[in-house]
């Protein structure tokens, strides 16, 4: 694997520090805040004129002189109190994206120490559609889950399947208040399904006959009533199925497929737990455990309800168990609606009283919401919850209208899934360009747009650079020259992928890979725009520009694929 300029310049800058005996965590370069002065500067002598006792700028000057005997610089200098600006020679960077160019990793470092990361992205329930909600979980969650397998890490991707609470007593009611019994109940399809909540939902809300026969039937079903037992496993398989579509659509991979009814047992065992050091008590029928209010009222966690059944929240402190226990976690990461993160606070603060996850790291990722254009939560024009599916579609019918008619070139099999891809990159870049915990208006208009701060407009970047492969076929890639400021800018912004890569894999937050990827686009397009490849001043800048160009591509496409977008061939629109 080559290693990055930064890592380089690092590895430079250590040496001196060693070699005049100064503190070595302060040899660091970051990328320059004056890049018409430099391309990084070094602010360690400021850090390490109060423990030597001397002025910044003398020990800055110290370091800049041994700088300067490395032909690997072009220019040294210092500035203001002590920063050491540092301009690389042209013939370093060339040697760089030359070794990166035939690294299949294109420079990008692992971490130290691996872990395994169990990454909690679903949450859909049974016998309910996805909706746009679930659609910031699962673009975001995996795009975290490729970012984290690309820098070294072990993921397991859990869905977390809704389908064990009241809701499943509820359509349990309603079938038997239809056909008297659950004779049928296996036969019913999703629609079926769906349309038997619906109605419970609204009859449980109107009567509370009703719910109270719902919350009787749950907890039979969860003390393992056979009949509804076997009613239950249709109502969740029919339902997996369903939703397996949606997310496949999405090409959202999921590990594991285990629901709240997973860790039914081990709800038991917390309670146990609980009981044993003491933090339970009994309140009012329920057992709860209380927490500790410092800055914000925290309400108790309720673990067993005064009903006797378990409550929502010691379902998922139970999973947190299993999954250190079972999977043999490190870290528990959790994508879910930022509205939820008092759920987590209090889930969170519970299992370490309990003892459950010793030195696991346990992450609440909050996300905005998706907003229509009066930047309230998207919905359908009869003012209904959007459904992903409509959604998908809506986007989709969006795409369609700017694609060509199919000829003997492009079948209409190929232009369909070239509409697909174009659909879910505007989607996915839609969503993940905006920083994680913002919500943000979905425009639709932004679905036939080949230009702009959008996915295929990064697509359509790959295609004309993959046009200008093929016409270049005849061209041997060479040694990447630096002949003009170009070629130079559009070098050095390759070498940052590592950097990006580990800040957005730090951070988690995938909004980094993508300003990343659409700053890429647009200087490689500058860059082409000055630089001729066919017709250039020379055959080895020829060959030159032409690694250049299929670097870029290479990256383009591995930034896209960390975001869970596809690459196509070739892009294709009406004339």
């Amino acid at each position: 694997m080559s290693a990055s300029l930064e890592k380089t310049i690092n590895n430079k800058l250590l040496s001196i520090f060693n070699t005049l005996g100064y503190d070595s965590k302060f040899a660091v370069v970051k990328t320059s805040d004056r890049p018409d002065l430099s391309d990084f500067q070094c602010n360690g002598a400021l850090a390490l004129a109060k423990s030597e006792h001397k002025n910044p700028r003398e020990i800055a000057s110290q370091i800049a002189e041994e700088l300067k005997k490395d032909a690997d610089f072009e220019t040294i200098s210092v500035d203001g109190p002590g920063f050491i600006n540092l301009k690389i020679n042209n013939s370093l960077i060339g040697k760089i994206i030359d070794s990166t160019s035939i690294d299949e990793r294109l420079g990008c470092e692992k971490v130290e120490s691996p872990k395994k990361i169990v990454l909690d992205f679903g949450g859909p329930n049974v016998a309910k559609a996805l909706h746009v909600g679930h659609l910031r979980s699962a673009v975001i969650g995996e795009s975290i889950r490729r970012i984290e397998e690309f820098v070294g890490n072990k993921t397991i991707s859990d869905v977390h399947f809704g389908d064990w609470g009241t809701p499943m007593g509820m359509i349990l009611a309603e079938i038997i208040r239809k056909d008297g019994n659950l004779s049928k109940a296996h036969n019913y399809n999703i629609e079926e399904i769906s349309a038997f909540y619906k109605q419970a939902n609204i009859r449980c809300k109107e009567d509370e006959g009703a719910k109270e026969t719902a919350r009787q039937i749950t907890a039979k079903l969860q003390d393992g009533n056979s009949e509804y037992r076997k009613a239950w496993q249709h109502l969740r398989d029919v339902s997996v199925a369903a939703v397996k579509k949606n997310y496949d659509e999405l090409d959202a991979h999921f590990d594991l497929w285990l629901g709240e009814s997973d860790a039914h047992e081990t709800c038991g065992e917390i309670i146990k737990i609980a009981q044993q050091k003491g933090i339970s008590e009994v309140d009012d029928g329920a057992t709860i455990i209380r927490l500790e209010e410092s800055n914000k009222p925290k309400p108790p966690v309720i673990l067993v309800k005064s009903d006797g059944g378990y409550a929502y929240q010691v379902t998922d402190i139970a999973t947190i168990k299993m999954r250190v226990d079972d999977l043999k976690a490190d870290e528990i990461i959790y994508v879910v609606d930022k509205r939820q993160s008092l759920h987590f606070e209090q889930v969170f603060e519970v299992a370490e009283k309990l003892g459950i996850a010793p030195n696991v790291k346990l992450q609440h990722i909050g996300f905005g919401t998706v907003n229509g254009a009066d930047g309230k939560p998207f919905k359908t024009r009869d003012g209904g919850v959007m459904n992903l599916e409509d959604l998908i579609k809506l986007s989709k019918d969006k795409v369609r209208e700017s694609m060509p008619e199919p000829d003997d070139k492009y079948d209409a099999a190929y232009i369909e899934k070239l509409t697909t891809q174009i659909a879910m990159a505007a989607i996915k870049f839609q969503d993940l360009k905006n920083n994680i915990a913002s919500g943000y208006i979905f425009e639709l208009e932004d679905f036939a747009k080949f230009d702009g701060k959008t996915g295929p407009y990064i697509q359509y970047a790959i295609a004309r650079i993959n046009s200008i492969l093929r016409k270049g076929n005849n061209i041997k890639e060479g040694n990447v020259l630096i002949t003009n400021n170009e070629e130079r800018d559009l070098a050095l912004k390759i070498m940052q992928l590592n950097n990006i890569v580990m800040r957005a894999h730090e951070s988690k937050e995938p909004s980094i890979i993508s300003d990343y990827a659409y700053t890429l686009a647009q200087t490689f397009s500058t860059f082409y725009n000055a630089s001729s490849i066919m017709n250039a001043e020379s055959p080895e800048i020829s060959a030159s520009r032409l690694r250049l160009a299929r670097l870029v591509r290479d990256v383009l496409t591995k930034l896209l694929y960390l975001l869970g977008i596809e690459a196509p061939e070739v892009m294709l629109k009406k004339a």
